[in-house]
Order: C-alpha cells, then sequence, then structure tokens
C-alpha cells in the first residue's frame, strides 16, 4: 500500500519524530511503500517553550523525509493537501497531539480526501484529544480536525472515551504505545554508570523527558523527601529539559534539603543518550497528574525496567500493578510508600520479569495490523 505519515519528523527532535521515523520503518518492512511529509514550520519559535525544535543527530537512514508543511500558513496547507491528493496514497496517517495543529492538519486531511482516482482515506492516531494544558478555545479546533478523518487509533481507552464527545461515527481501535526500540540495545548496569559517571554502590530512580507541571515532578520530589527514604544510598535522576520555570522544584530541593541526593540534567537528552540513562536506572518513575498514555513507559519496557506510574489516564493500562512495578495515586505519601517497598523489600528482579512478559504485547506489527483493520472497516 501507498502510505503517507503527515506530522513531526527528522530534522525535528523529540518522541513524536520518533515515532513517526519507527512507524515509517515499519510499514518499510513489511514491504509497503511509506514515506514522511514533516515541517518546514513546525512552531513559531516564541511558542516553542523549549531552547530547540531540532536535533542535532543524523537523519534516519532508508525513510524518505520531506519537509513540506508549514503550520500557520493556510496557503501551504493548500498547496500540502493538493500535493497529497495528486500522489493518491491509499492511507494518509497522522500523529495528533495539540488542537494548535487542528486548522492545518485538518484542512490538508480535507483536500487529501477530495480526490475521485483513488480510496484516500485518513487515519489520525490519539496522543490525546484532550491536551494536558487546557484554553477556551480547545474544543472548536479539535472538532475542526476530528471532522475530517475517516479512523482512528487511541492509544489508552480515556482517549477513546473523549474522541466519544466529538465523533461516533468513525472506526476507533484501541493500540497500546509500542515500544520504543529504537534508543538501541540495554546496556550492562555497571556499564551505563561508569559512561554516566555514577558510583555504582547507590541506586538510581529516573525521573525522564521534558517537565511540565502535569508530570508531576513536584510530587516525586515532595516523596523523595520522605525521612524514611534518608541514608538508603538512592538517588534521583532527573533528566529532561524544563518546559517551563525551575523555580518551584528548585525551591523543594533546597527547602527540602534533598538537594545531595538528586543529579540534575537540565537538558534535551539526545537519542544516543536514552540508553545510558535507562540502562543505569534502578526504577523508572512517572508521578503524572494528568496523562492519556506516556512514551516514557515504552522506553521503560524497551530497557526492561520496573515503574512506578499514577492512576491517572490509561498508565495503569500499561502498567499492571504488582506485576510491572506500582499504579498509586498521585500523591507524595502513596508515591514514598511504592518507593519504600520497591528499595525496602527487594522487588527488582521480581518485577522485571514482569515487564518481560509484559512487553511482548507492544510490538509495532500489531500497530500495524490496527491501522489496515481500520482502513478496511471504512
Amino acid at each position: 500500500m501507498r502510505i503517507i505519515i503527515l506530522g513531526t519528523a527528522y530534522p525535528y527532535r523529540g518522541g513524536l519524530a520518533s515515532y513517526n521515523e519507527r512507524l515509517a520503518r515499519q510499514f518499510i518492512s513489511e514491504g509497503h511503500d511509506a514515506e514522511i511529509l514533516t515541517f518546514t514550520m513546525q512552531y513559531p519559535g516564541f511558542l516553542f517553550p523549549g531552547k530547540t525544535q531540532y536535533t542535532d543527530s543524523p537523519a534516519p537512514a532508508g525513510i524518505k523525509i520531506t519537509r513540506v508543511l508549514n503550520s500557520i500558513n493556510p496557503f501551504n496547507w493548500i498547496r500540502t493537501g493538493n500535493r497529497i491528493r495528486k500522489a493518491k496514497p491509499d492511507i494518509v496517517i497522522i500523529k495528533y497531539w495539540n488542537p494548535f495543529m487542528s486548522p492545518c492538519f485538518g484542512t490538508v486531511a480535507r483536500i487529501a480526501r477530495k480526490n475521485r482516482n483513488t480510496n484516500t482515506r485518513v487515519i489520525c492516531i490519539f496522543d490525546n484529544v484532550i491536551p494536558h494544558e487546557k484554553s477556551f478555545i480547545d474544543r472548536i479546533l479539535t472538532r475542526y480536525f476530528v471532522r475530517s478523518i475517516d479512523g482512528a487509533v487511541v492509544m489508552s481507552r480515556s482517549v477513546g472515551d473523549d474522541l466519544k464527545e466529538f465523533r461516533v461515527n468513525i472506526p476507533v481501535k484501541f493500540n497500546p504505545h509500542p515500544l520504543y526500540d529504537n534508543y538501541g540495545a540495554i546496556l550492562p548496569r555497571d556499564e551505563a554508570l561508569n559512561k554516566l559517571s555514577l558510583n555504582a554502590g547507590y541506586s538510581y530512580m529516573l525521573f525522564f523527558g521534558f517537565i511540565r507541571a502535569y508530570k508531576g515532578l513536584d510530587l516525586l520530589l515532595e516523596a523523595f523527601a520522605d525521612k524514611r527514604l534518608i541514608n538508603r544510598k538512592l538517588k534521583l535522576i532527573i533528566a529532561g529539559e524544563f518546559y517551563e520555570s525551575d523555580v518551584p522544584y528548585k525551591t523543594i530541593i533546597e527547602k527540602r534539603n534533598i538537594g545531595n541526593d538528586i543529579i540534575l540534567y537540565d537538558r534535551f537528552i539526545k537519542e544516543d543518550e536514552v540508553a545510558l540513562f535507562f540502562s543505569a536506572a534502578d526504577l523508572v518513575v512517572q508521578p503524572y497528574r494528568s496523562a492519556t498514555q506516556s512514551g516514557v513507559t515504552q522506553i521503560a519496557y524497551h530497557f526492561e525496567k520496573p515503574m512506578l506510574v499514577t492512576d491517572v489516564g490509561g498508565l495503569s493500562e500499561i502498567v499492571p500493578d504488582g506485576k510491572c512495578g506500582y499504579v498509586v495515586k498521585p500523591e507524595p505519601g502513596f508515591i514514598a510508600e511504592a518507593i519504600i517497598d520497591y528499595f525496602s523489600n527487594n522487588r527488582k528482579k521480581q518485577f522485571i520479569e514482569g515487564v518481560k512478559q509484559q512487553k511482548m504485547k507492544f510490538t509495532w506489527d500489531k500497530l500495524i495490523d490496527s491501522i489496515l483493520d481500520i482502513y478496511k472497516q471504512i
């Protein structure tokens, strides 16, 4: 089949780009003709909260990626839609994450589908339907986009419930986020610690990814300050760029006097570094206040790491409590209790076995099957 993926990819960085590139690679490996059309402009600079939108890593080999789409130029949306329409793909795949992209994606999708000479169908993979950080115009923008698609994949059941508020007359399939298996092999723990210049005599928790209020890093810091965790030779690695002020977090660290046990990498973690952080970690912690699903869990699964997640959105669907880690309320006390139980009762080996079993559910070929099944239903 002829597949066009419309969205973030090289030279842009981050999980969205990695996802689309890995998806394209899977289609190609199964014999399909797949390419990615990505942005010439993704966000205007003043709207992007990080230091840069771009990667300095090399382009992914074996994938055709063309920069054509400008997220804020309506004339470009028309040109891009016509370009796709003339290419006559069987499927256009759009990964949706933010209402800001609704006018752009929705317009391109409408034009791409208007082709009497082919049965081009637009299928969306939803990260979120309703964003974590809401504004008054979100529902209007989201409705415009949702009405432009023919079918959808949702990566958590909570997102599926959200989608029903906007559209019920299209085929929808639940397919969990596949493994991020494109960050390299699992490294021996001592090797990873050595490359990060970390002491192998300590245990390490990992909070990974960009930092915003909904991710609950402040809850984790308050939990980490629990007196029962003092003098346990336990350190917390925070690896990710602040997408908001770091002052509230550093205030907690100073007030709770936990600075000596926190290792902060306040920057974007490059793709070739991801394996180091996850291979070094004993427990991956996601103390989110709100979530739908998370790519971090799928990196942790790939590197076979137990997880502590909060009972929000679809996280509990992905991390079975007591088998692969913990699902707790998003409150410092519950987070602290789980951390204490994990390290006091040596749960690591038990949970790693659970992770190894569970990770088999999250393969990319299953996602391809879901997309093709939706196409057949349409």
